[in-house]
């Protein structure tokens, strides 16, 4: 279905927010597995929302970064950790499937639905056979999604006789023929099942390879670098605003501030004034993200920002993370050490925006520190991002 007017948007975020609700139900089985719960991955399929970048041809939208953020937004208002795996699925299929040649694009999108995962993080490593296929060893970490996903795109260093790294890229291989190291905790997202794949000279034909000699790839392209922190943050404040909206519900009830002479929690100006706050916070983190995403869409083909505009944009994903983390606190302070309860979501998401937020492209201080580089004409950047 194409995205082509408002209808059809508004229908795909009502899908999406119908989603929301039936991943929100096994939220919590979600966390205890560190995977998202079977229940959780069939109503993505169902809704047909894990092929939203998939080709038109396989039965997918190919759906732009603003499209991309909005339904990872309304996933997040369910489950962190589902919107996140949601998120760096579609985002992975985008950003692989182009490079790819046809024989390893009909693979990955023979089933448009099929979960991606993957990770540059790690000591890929890869020596090249005769005929031009790849064998590949290492271990990479913080593989999203792994245990449920189909396909992992990893990064690789093409090593020569001598053990020099020639060239750099990536790796499509199916996760089957990997093995999954379940050593990865986390305080938060802990239902994202980001483990690490361990690979012991496995095979990988040359058509599903895209590497380059070391030195000659550049800089990652906006729509790449920005796409990426967008995939990661999208999800994070749609989880702060689903708790938003939560707390709204403190105030039609009859929750009292313990120990007070109010009657009711609306009664407290500050009360009130606290849940303004928050609530302007989100609101503006999810103008800017959108604001990013559909900045990003509007480029046309190789066209790249300017470095102070792509610097920017960079500085306003990464206020808008600081304003979810920000808005949470505010929200905790609301529901009291009762916010902590083990049953009570509030905690949960509060764990899942704390560490989310935190992804290595919204790390504030070398954002500040390139942007400042930037706006003075100071020298380089010192983010590879």
């Amino acid at each position: 279905m194409p995205i082509d007017d408002f209808n059809d948007l508004a229908d795909l975020l009502h899908k999406a927010g119908k989603v929301a609700a039936e991943i929100f139900a096994s939220a919590a089985e979600t966390e205890k597995l560190g995977r998202p719960a079977p229940a959780a991955v069939a109503a993505l399929q169902q809704s047909g929302l894990l092929a939203l970048t998939a080709p038109r041809s396989s039965g997918g939208l190919e759906a732009g970064l603003g499209l991309q953020a909005r339904v990872a937004l309304e996933l997040g208002k369910g489950c962190p950790s589902v919107g996140w795996v949601a998120s760096l699925s579609n985002a992975a299929k985008a950003m692989v499937g182009p490079m790819l040649g046809p024989t390893a694009q009909v693979a990955l999108f023979e089933d448009p639905q099929a979960i991606a995962c993957a990770s540059g993080v790690g000591t890929g490593k890869a020596v090249r056979e005769d005929n031009g296929d790849l064998r590949i060893s290492g271990r990479w970490r913080m593989a999203s999604g792994c245990d449920v996903a189909t396909w992992a795109s990893l990064v690789v260093s093409v090593l020569d006789e001598s053990g020099r790294p020639v060239e750099a890229g990536i790796v499509l291989t199916r996760v089957k023929d990997l093995e999954i190291d379940r050593s990865w905790r986390s305080a938060g997202l802990q239902g994202t099942g980001s483990y690490a794949l361990v690979a012991e000279d496995i095979l990988v034909h040359s058509a599903f390879s895209v590497v380059g000699p070391v030195g000659h790839q550049g800089p990652p392209p906006a729509v790449v670098s920005l796409g990426a922190i967008i995939a990661h943050l999208a999800p994070m404040v749609g989880a702060a605003l689903g708790q938003v909206e939560a707390a709204r519900n403190l105030f039609s009830g009859d929750r009292v501030p313990s120990r007070t002479t109010y009657a009711r929690l609306v009664e407290s100006p500050l009360a009130r004034d606290y849940f303004a706050r928050a609530e302007r916070m989100v609101r503006a983190a999810e103008r800017d993200t959108l604001a990013v995403a559909d900045a990003l869409d509007s480029l046309g083909p190789g066209q790249e920002p300017s470095a102070e505009l792509r610097s920017t944009w960079r500085m306003d994903l990464v206020s808008a993370a600081g304003s979810c983390r920000s808005a949470m606190e505010y929200l905790l302070d609301l529901h009291g050490a009762a916010g902590f309860d083990p049953q009570e979501p509030l905690q949960r998401v509060w764990r899942d925006v704390a560490v989310g937020t935190r992804y290595v492209g919204l790390n504030p201080y070398i954002a500040a520190e390139d942007h400042a580089r930037v706006l003075l004409n100071a020298g380089p950047a010192v983010s590879t991002l």
